[in-house]
């Protein structure tokens, strides 16, 4: 919704500074314009991108006007999912969670958190982990070594998206040249016609120029931004997995001093207090 916002924010204001001035609207109404600078942007996003950047594109540009950032309730059901995980391991063995890693969806401790479930690459996160330490004798430096670096091949493909849709935007001014030079090409021919007509062949070219800096800094450039805040969101909640499972797995913590290690790694305006993560393990535990 605020993304909606933003847009209707930049269109009035342009459009409301442009009429104050006495402006013609129907004058930036240039559909000509709008072909040469988005079809030459698009066929320029084809060609710089592999179909698998293409498609992680095309998914993520939903992500822009759907994504809630993470708030402290998510932080906090992700910390009473770990801390029901590591009180079982620490009383009935790593065996015993097995069969919730193997299948997730039948578990009975992952079903408890839906909404964590349809997180796709916290619970493989999560579930290879244990996974790894369930079936291999892993030693806690090669452990955490591991996790690193799903966290930062995660976080690059992540980025692929906001990068490609960064590089068309920037592409967009130079392709509003194009455009208006191709304008100017057209009002060359019409070197004859009286200056009325000249003016408004050249103000009709001068929109490709206009079109093309403002999708850039307008549209695309943010869009390409909020994208990148998505993906380094999504690594820091992944990252609180991370600290919580290392301290638990790989140094023996006791699993409530898991939990605050994982706790303490979470944004500060996100961060449950001490107080709210206890009785909420509490309250797990009964």
């Amino acid at each position: 919704m605020i993304v909606i916002i933003g847009f209707i924010i930049v269109t009035g204001a342009i459009a409301a500074g442009y009429l104050m001035e006495h402006g013609n609207l129907a004058v930036l109404f240039q559909p000509a314009e709008v072909v040469i600078i988005f079809g030459a942007a698009f066929g320029a996003f084809l060609i710089a991108s592999p179909m698998r950047v293409i498609k992680a594109t095309a998914s993520s540009m939903m992500k822009v006007f759907t994504n809630t950032a993470y708030i402290k309730a998510d932080y906090l059901e992700m910390l009473m999912l770990l801390s029901e995980i590591f009180y079982k391991i620490r009383k009935q063995g790593l065996v015993s969670i097995e069969g919730d890693v193997d299948d997730p969806n039948e578990s009975t401790i992952f079903k408890n958190y839906p909404k964590i479930l349809k997180n796709h690459h916290a619970i493989t996160f999560i579930t290879d982990t244990l996974r790894m330490v369930i079936t291999t004798t892993i030693e806690p430096h090669e452990l955490e070594s591991l996790m690193e670096t799903e966290l930062e091949e995660h976080h690059e493909e992540s980025l692929l998206p906001s990068k490609s849709i960064a590089t068309t935007a920037d592409a967009l001014p130079g392709l509003g040249i194009v455009a208006a030079v191709l304008g100017v090409v057209l009002t060359m021919g019409k070197i004859g016609e009286p200056p009325e007509v000249l003016g408004q062949s050249i103000g009709a070219a001068l929109v490709g120029t206009f079109l093309g800096v403002l999708m850039c800094y307008g549209y695309v450039g943010p869009m390409a931004k909020n994208l990148e805040f998505i993906a380094q969101e999504e690594l820091q909640y992944l990252n609180v997995l991370k600290i919580a499972l290392k301290a638990f797995v790989s140094n023996n913590a006791a699993p409530l001093v898991a939990i605050e290690f994982g706790r303490r790694a979470i944004p500060a305006k996100q961060r449950p207090s001490f107080i709210e993560v206890e009785e909420a393990v509490r309250q797990v535990r009964k």
